[in-house]
């Protein structure tokens, strides 16, 4: 049984209903021959907030296909959340990149790689496949977990709440067409370090990004 969570089945309808579940069968396929991250119960872990209370988006690709020393023991980097990792977990580049702005943006520090708190806020931290092999990046890219974002954004971007979406790179920047024109879109190429210095970095995000929210009558987030 799926444990994709009903709500946004709800919202987003009977065709991500369809793509979700080809989706889950080629994953089903490999279970048992396969180590997959993030680990089943953390799989769907970015949708646990409701569609409503989504204030911000932030889409990345796949989930981290890794492992890392956490307190003591080597542990999955991906926990559902896109560009987060366990509380304990030394940040990826990336991360690092994406609080090094964040500082720059607001004086504010990440005292940890674990962006739960983000999300708690209503920040969805969404990557649009959502499971990876361990050690192989991309290796779930065919098993149509973008047709399932895909419609989770399109969604979204249809929805009459303005919200924020935050498209960094050239991968999440192809659903700008997903989004539509009462949204503030954010788009700066990828805080990895290959393209971090091209533009990433004096984006300001972060605030702009709460400016917009301000301007709705919606709260601010905490960064």
């Amino acid at each position: 049984m799926s444990d994709f969570p009903r709500h946004w089945l709800d919202f987003c309808g009977a065709d991500l209903k369809d793509a979700l579940a080809q989706a889950e069968a080629r994953v089903a396929a490999v279970e048992t021959s396969e180590i997959i991250y993030p680990p089943r119960a953390l799989r769907y872990r970015a949708l646990a907030m409701r569609p409503d209370a989504v204030a911000v988006v932030i889409l990345g690709q796949d989930p981290y296909h890794g492992e890392d020393a956490c307190h003591g023991s080597l542990l999955p980097q991906a926990m559902g959340l896109s560009f987060s990792v366990p509380e304990g977990m030394r940040a990826p580049p990336s991360l690092k990149n994406i609080a090094r702005e964040l500082e720059s943006d607001l004086g504010a520090r990440l005292e940890s790689g674990d962006l739960s708190h983000w999300a708690a806020q209503g920040v969805l931290l969404l990557n649009t496949g959502l499971t990876v092999r361990q050690g192989e990046a991309g290796s779930h890219k065919k098993f149509g977990w973008h047709a399932v974002t895909d419609h989770i954004i399109a969604a979204l971007g249809a929805s009459e709440l303005p919200r924020v979406f935050i498209l960094w790179g050239a991968h999440a920047q192809a659903k700008r067409a997903l989004i539509g024109a009462q949204h503030c879109v954010i788009e700066s190429v990828h805080p990895s370090p290959l393209s971090a210095h091209r533009g990433f970095f004096g984006s300001r995000p972060f605030s702009r990004a709460n400016e917009f929210l301000k301007t709705q009558g919606r709260k601010e987030i905490q960064w």
